[in-house]
């Protein structure tokens, strides 16, 4: 078991990461949040640059670890793109992304955008999205299906796992925001990095990125390899992602203090877009639940165990 990306793939994120921040970095998220129908324009060029679209995560394993650097680097930039769901578009579809759905109330990060969508539940039911609600915050919008088929089983596990890179992304430069802030400020005469209070919740939130990295590249290499428990991993893989989301953005929050909220911090930013993430298509509740219900006979095994 190999847990750890390619050189290729990992340069492709770097690359994909220089990419974003040269096209407007920031900016690109507060252009699109003000004018969801720019969506394309602003980022799809992007993303035509860097060959995304002759990625196929399906087929090859350097691909599919390519294409999990790429959401990683998105999410480090809130990119205002749904560029995971993209990357998980089924190949027996005529479609251009596959969203996972919940059962009841469909939705998606995908206001704005004219493309052909398809959705999955857990149970495999495929529908295909034929209109979509005005955008919500953080560029979401409500979904009316067409139900296709029950045969989206095998897709399940990528379209849980691309999205969690996405998120982890956004864990690591909330984590970068956060020291060079702390670094920078000072009270009592130095800065806050040096007091012992901080370097502890650093440190608790630095566990739990760092264990969702681990846990990110196991679920991707049970998708490569073909388990059958491939699904289970994915789920167990959300789950660890949204509790260490909930810890690192609450304390990355407190140690900015007020100013983190505000629009003038790309942390506000960062939180705000990461909601989408944390809570379609199912929270941390729900996602455990479900993990429960799927794994209560036979358990998890491999690092979830």
């Amino acid at each position: 078991m190999n847990l750890e990306l390619g050189a290729d793939a990992q340069e492709f994120g770097r690359a994909a990461r220089r990419a974003f921040e040269a096209a407007g970095g920031d900016d690109l998220v507060l252009r699109a949040d003000a004018d969801p129908s720019l969506r394309e324009n602003l980022v799809g060029p992007i993303l035509r640059g860097l060959g995304v679209s002759e990625l196929k995560p399906r087929a090859d394993t350097d691909e599919l670890e390519a294409a999990a650097a790429l959401c990683r680097s998105a999410g480090y930039w809130a990119l205002p793109y749904p560029v995971a769901e993209c990357l998980s578009a089924p190949a027996d579809l005529d479609v251009d992304g596959l969203i996972v759905v919940a059962d009841h109330a469909p939705a998606g990060v995908v206001a704005g955008l004219s493309k052909r969508w398809a959705t999955v539940t857990l149970a495999g039911v495929r529908s295909t999205v034929v209109g979509q609600s005005e955008a919500r915050p953080a560029l979401m919008a409500g979904l009316t299906l067409a139900q296709l088929d029950h045969a989206g089983a095998g897709d399940v596990a990528l379209a849980l796992t691309l999205p969690c890179w996405t998120l982890l992304g956004m864990l690591d430069r909330a984590m970068d925001l956060t020291i060079a802030h702390v670094r920078l400020r000072e009270q009592f005469g130095q800065a806050l990095s040096a007091f012992q209070g901080v370097q502890f919740q650093l440190t608790d939130a630095e566990v739990e990125r760092a264990g969702v990295d681990m846990l990110a590249k196991y679920a991707l290499w049970s998708i490569a390899t073909g388990r059958p428990e491939a699904t289970d991993d994915a789920l167990a893989l959300r789950s660890a992602t949204l509790e260490a989301a909930e810890v690192v953005f609450r304390i990355c929050h407190q140690l900015h203090g007020a100013v983190g909220f505000c629009d003038e911090t790309a942390l506000s930013w960062l939180s705000r877009y990461s909601q989408p993430l944390r809570r379609l298509p199912w929270g941390l509740s729900a996602t455990r639940d479900r993990l429960a219900r799927r794994a209560q006979q036979t358990g998890l095994t491999g690092l979830y165990a």
